[in-house]
């Protein structure tokens, strides 16, 4: 199995990435993953790209939800980049 690279993008002063963090951290979790969180506070470019949809959940780099992550899509998801 391969091990996808799962990204939380997020900004400061945001419930909707607070409750995100917590989906992306029980999914990774379970699967035995890690993740990583970016903010467009930080980076220009995340915040050219991504600011009127935060959160937004990248799997290997394509946005796969954004605003309320769905908790088993983004399951769904994971488990299909680990079979590749």
């Amino acid at each position: 199995m391969r091990i996808p690279e799962i990204v939380l993008v997020t900004k400061s002063q945001c419930h909707l990435c607070e409750a995100a963090r917590d989906v992306v951290g029980r999914v990774a979790s379970d699967a035995g993953l890690g993740w990583e969180e970016r903010s467009i506070d930080d980076d220009p470019a995340l915040h050219d790209r991504f600011a009127e949809e935060v959160p937004v959940v990248l799997v290997d780099g394509v946005q796969r939800d954004f605003w309320r992550i769905n908790e088993a899509r983004l399951r769904r998801t994971v488990e299909a980049a680990r079979r590749g």
